[in-house]
């Protein structure tokens, strides 16, 4: 995104044209459709994750992002308007850190920074060169003086200072739900958004009754969200790392009807479908006839749901779909139409002045005259 985009006084108006565009998606697809809530962003300081190329010009060093119309040209970074305040204030302060001390500086390729609602920051340096006993002296320095936790990355190796991961803290439905951002995983980059994404899938979910089935749960951000309106929720995820940040959260958060599993979509599909025994199921003595699931939510991957995952939807009364892609999520609704009718719609804006836009859908299925 060119950051001459960041225009506050134009961002209605732009959230105004996506909004809209997402309707007439829908409504060009044939699927019956509601008007969508409209969930807007703040017009600065929203993202919680930046990252940048380090730029060295003549023994300078500074940060880089690149044209998407030309993606060979780099533009120097001054100041980066989208970052939480926390980043921005972090910014300069590690340059001249880094500019200061060659043992910092020396063949440093990029930087990410990481933060929280609750305002926790993690700086995560990558360099093309190993890093040593002397780089990791310098490195503690660096994390106390900035008060950030630090993880400095090269090939093959890692060197945490501190811890790699964050506590993040969101207040919903006045709960307080606690999760863990783990470096190099996925987070959601729009932290207000996210509440109210949160907020909006609780406000769907409540009176729905019966078990939940949550495929794709990464860190557990929705499922310590969702679990307290279900009896009973086995939620899914293929990554040890997000499979070990949502246990974390359910204890943390004093969850207790929440089984994890670790298992892609179409492998707990074919678990239901009594397709085939998996191991891991057994192992943790997971008995897929002692739950009743009245409820399915998914938040897939821009890819959306693959045709095992989408044949499993089908037999759910209600599907509650969170989709990072509007044009994989009309397909996968083109497919459900038979099924199920869209009762709840939004629109989030995670990523403002870009094309890109979340959005939600509840789906129910129909009644014999549907």
């Amino acid at each position: 995104m060119p950051l001459s985009r960041i225009n506050p006084s134009r961002y209605s108006a732009l959230l105004a044209a996506k909004s809209e565009g997402f309707y007439r998606m829908f409504a060009d697809a044939g699927v019956p459709m509601h008007t969508p809530q409209v969930f807007a962003s703040q017009p600065r300081g929203y993202r919680l994750r930046a990252e940048f190329r380090m730029w060295h010009t003549g023994g300078l060093l500074d940060y880089a992002m690149f044209d998407p119309t030309d993606p060979r040209k780099a533009v120097l970074v001054e100041d980066f308007p989208p970052a939480a305040d926390v980043i921005r204030a972090l910014m300069p302060r590690l340059r001249a850190r880094l500019q200061a001390d060659e043992t910092l500086r020396r063949r440093i390729f990029q930087a990410e920074f990481l933060t929280t609602l609750k305002g926790e920051a993690l700086v995560s340096l990558v360099y093309h060169r190993q890093l040593d006993a002397k780089w990791e002296a310098a490195a503690h320095a660096l994390a106390t003086d900035l008060g950030v936790q630090l993880v400095g990355r090269s090939r093959g190796q890692k060197i945490v200072i501190g811890r790699d991961w964050l506590e993040e803290e969101i207040e919903v439905d006045g709960l307080r739900l606690r999760t863990r951002q783990v470096e190099g995983g996925f987070t959601q980059p729009n932290g207000e958004v996210n509440r109210a994404m949160l907020g909006w899938a609780r406000a769907q979910a409540a009176g729905l009754g019966g078990d939940l089935l949550e495929l794709y749960c990464g860190n557990g951000n929705f499922t310590v969200a969702l679990a307290p309106l279900f009896g009973k929720v086995l939620a899914t995820e293929l990554s040890k790392t997000s499979v070990a940040a949502a246990r974390w959260g359910l204890e943390a958060n004093g969850v207790g009807n929440v089984t994890l599993a670790r298992m892609a979509s179409d492998e707990i599909s074919a678990a239901l479908a009594r397709e085939r025994v998996f191991r891991r199921l057994q192992e943790q003595d997971i008995n897929l006839d002692t739950y009743r699931f009245s409820t399915l939510f998914v938040d897939p991957p821009r890819a959306g749901l693959n045709a095992p995952t989408l044949e499993l939807a089908c037999g759910f009364d209600n599907v509650l779909y969170i989709s990072c892609n509007p044009v994989t999520l009309r397909d996968n609704v083109g497919v459900l139409a038979a099924t199920h009718r869209i009762v709840a719609v939004a629109v989030f804006d995670q990523f403002p002045y870009t094309d890109h836009l979340e959005s939600g859908l509840l789906l129910a299925r129909r009644g014999a005259d549907g």
